[in-house]
């Protein structure tokens, strides 16, 4: 992406996720701030210095900007004039009313691509309400069908709605480069939170369409899928996903009892999936009389998919993120070296990289990027 110019108008989570997958894949991103306060996300996260800003707004300049006055509206829209791409996540009409509508930005600028972000897109009758990444879950079918099911939905622990949101957005400006190498145009690529969690559920639309089943909360199994699972042992858990037959079969040797995987209750892939409580507490029998280290070791030896549940702490300690270079570390002006997770997917010839950390100060780039970008 080296070359391409992005100037990103959001704020928070969505919009700005966006940005940072381009930043990554080496655009060059304006972020465009209100002066004083700045992105909020500067204040989210845990720790006497919250951290989550520098990993989203890494790969960025600063620009303060405000967008609610005339002369604000103004220099960003000269900005916007020579990028390449626009990203947006404000409610619905709110661009419009800044005279920075896609119809007038693309006059000036016939090739932009506009990623607009939004709860409900910029059509239909819910378009103008207000939305946030849970409430994309929550209309998209997510949250129906986490937790446990005698509790209340859950949340998957991270704002999932958002950053699928801010994928899909950046996929689509992908495509829409792609598009304009051929016709010179560009156009605007519509992203919703609640469309973007609705294109990763699955078979739940189709199987209450056509076989009247509804998903519901199943905890941390997955109905008719045994052994998958998450199961005690001695010192934490373990999870485990032995649901294929020959992978099964696996799975009954290194328990000790082969003879399981020519038990008729368990044979077959429906068999398992209709004694599925039974079949759990008998793999859980066995975990529960080991370590995690064993049962691992044995899943190792025996081919069985398998994994410790990590947390960050594991993950800063295990060889295969290191070797992966999963986790980086970058030098931020403020905190010094900073973990944090690499860009990702992974290329083999222009690899996504971090090229300067997350500004440590609102519009601390003004000057530069109206000399560079617009010779002033």
């Amino acid at each position: 992406m080296e070359g391409i110019r992005v100037v990103e108008m959001g704020q928070l989570i969505a919009g700005p996720f966006c940005g940072q997958l381009l930043g990554d894949m080496g655009a060059e991103v304006v972020k465009i701030e209100p002066p004083e306060q700045g992105d909020p996300m500067r204040h989210w996260g845990q720790g006497s210095t919250p951290t989550w800003w520098r990993v989203i707004a890494r790969n960025k300049y600063s620009v303060a900007a405000d967008l609610r006055s005339t002369e604000g509206q103004a220099m960003v829209r000269r900005l916007i004039a020579k990028a390449d791409i626009l990203i947006e996540n404000f409610r619905p009409g709110t661009i419009e009313k800044w005279g920075m509508s896609p119809e007038n930005l693309m006059a000036e600028n016939p090739g932009l691509i506009i990623v607009r972000v939004s709860g409900y897109g910029q059509t239909g009758p819910y378009s103008t309400r207000a939305g946030f990444g849970g409430i994309g879950e929550a209309m998209g079918g997510w949250r129906a069908i986490v937790g446990e099911p005698d509790r209340a939905p859950s949340r998957m622990g991270v704002s999932i709605g958002d950053t699928l949101a801010a994928t899909y957005g950046c996929m689509g400006a992908l495509a829409a480069l792609q598009a304009r190498a051929r016709t010179g145009k560009g156009q605007v690529v519509d992203s919703a939170l609640y469309e973007a969690v609705l294109q990763v559920m699955e078979g739940l639309v189709p199987e209450w369409a056509v076989a009247g089943h509804k998903r519901n909360r199943t905890g941390s199994k997955l109905p008719g899928i045994a052994p998958s699972n998450v199961y005690k042992c001695k010192d934490g858990d373990y999870l485990i996903g032995a649901n294929q037959d020959t992978v099964f079969g696996r799975l009954c040797e290194a328990m000790g009892r082969p003879e399981l995987a020519t038990d008729a209750r368990y044979a077959t892939h429906i068999a398992r999936g209709k004694h599925q409580e039974e079949l759990d507490a008998l793999v859980e029998a066995w975990t529960s009389q080991h370590t995690v280290q064993q049962v691992e070791d044995a899943m190792i030896e025996h081919g069985v998919p398998a994994g410790r549940v990590f947390d960050a702490e594991d993950m800063l300690a295990d060889p295969h993120f290191a070797a992966r270079e999963a986790i980086i570390t970058v030098d931020d002006p403020e905190l010094g070296p900073t973990q944090m997770q690499a860009p990702f997917p992974k290329l083999s010839r222009t690899p996504s990289t971090v090229r300067r950390p997350a500004p440590r100060t609102i519009g601390q780039d003004t000057k530069e990027v109206l000399a560079r970008w617009l010779g002033e």
